[in-house]
């Protein structure tokens, strides 16, 4: 789990079928000591949160939790944006 900021989205022509009516973002890491950046660009999957550009998140990177969280077993998803940090 970390804490990042949403700096892009991805539009797909094709998704997987478990992953349509999903949003799909960009999301960079940052250090909750003084909110720079601090890590590798991950694609996630806004799980129903309805988080956006320039919105701080925080993440699982972890498929059971992520799959829970969707409430699919079969979804192919392993990081997905689980609430917005205020």
């Amino acid at each position: 789990m970390f804490i990042g900021k949403v700096i892009g989205n991805v539009w797909a022509t094709q998704k997987h079928a478990q992953l349509q009516n999903l949003k799909l973002l960009l999301v960079k890491p940052i250090s909750p000591n003084d909110a720079k950046f601090s890590g590798v660009t991950t694609l996630a999957v806004d799980g129903n949160i309805g988080a956006g550009v320039g919105d701080t998140v925080l993440v699982v990177d972890e498929g059971g939790s992520a799959r829970k969280i969707l409430n699919n077993p079969k979804a192919p998803v392993r990081t997905i944006i689980c609430g917005i940090v205020d």
